[in-house]
């Protein structure tokens, strides 16, 4: 069977600018071809969004205080974000003149991943910081861990990237079947062949390894996770959580990855498919 290319989903980047000019530039850096981007003005906006579903990178125009004053408090309200959500790189938009006064300063003490300045790095606005998005991260760290779960056919490996590219987002077993260009039911039959893993089951257990990585965020509470990661409710994530792991989801705060890997090997690979 010929290799299938499959792109991976597109990266949501949230962005607060109260500026013409911040917008008009994170609207061409990241177009909607390359990201979905959403752009707010205000912290409460911010906030909401990055409680409502998963966020790869978060862009915060500081250059906010031509605006007004208002305008600058919540820009570094949403900065103060990055503190309480390191899972999710957050980098400023600065001017020149403001990146050589405080601003660094300020946002190394709040642990952002960059500062970007305007226009000096517009053109490459997007290679600075889509590669440490969150999903591009999650996918990277998980690619060799296909080995773990006795997954090595060339079909399984496949699959498995394009489950793990979803960053913990839900995936349908027919979209990665039409992904690969085979049926749903060759791609069950052949993916939990000679013991392997059946899909769906690592379909959740990859959702669970993300939503312990984002459960070790202050900013979130198993609440936050469940929302973020679309599962239909917390008591959803907690049978998942069982289901998969044997455990209570209180206990993803402290959980790695080869921890719930481990786990999952203990006779929880399986499921009706």
């Amino acid at each position: 069977m010929t290799p299938v290319e499959v792109a991976p989903p597109l990266p949501s980047v949230l962005a607060f600018s109260t500026r013409d000019k911040g917008r008009d530039l994170l609207r061409r850096s990241f177009t909607r071809r390359r990201a979905r981007l959403q752009v707010v003005r205000t912290a409460a906006a911010a906030d909401a969004a990055l409680r409502a579903s998963l966020v790869d990178v978060v862009v915060v125009d500081v250059c906010a205080g031509v605006s007004g004053a208002a305008a600058a408090d919540d820009a570094w309200s949403v900065a103060a974000m990055a503190r309480e959500l390191p899972s999710i790189p957050f980098f400023a938009l600065a001017a020149p003149r403001l990146a050589d006064t405080g601003v660094l300063g300020r946002c190394a003490a709040l642990e952002m991943a960059d500062v970007l300045i305007d226009g000096v790095d517009d053109g490459a606005l997007r290679e600075l910081v889509l590669p440490l998005a969150f999903t591009t991260r999650f996918a990277a760290a998980l690619q060799g861990a296909h080995g773990a779960l006795g997954l090595d056919a060339p079909l399984q490996r496949r699959a498995w990237e394009v489950v793990i590219a979803a960053g913990g987002r839900p995936v349908r077993t027919d979209a990665i079947a039409s992904a690969l260009e085979v049926t749903r039911e060759h791609l069950s039959r052949a993916f939990a062949a000679s013991g392997a893993p059946n899909l769906k089951r690592v379909i959740d257990l990859v959702r669970l390894i993300a939503a312990a990585e984002l459960a070790k965020n202050p900013g979130y509470d198993l609440a936050d996770v469940a929302a973020v990661l679309a599962f239909a409710s917390p008591s959803h994530l907690a049978n998942t959580a069982q289901r998969v792991a044997g455990i209570r989801a209180a206990s993803l705060t402290r959980l790695r990855t080869q921890d719930l890997v481990a786990r999952f090997r203990q006779g929880r690979s399986h499921s009706r498919d």
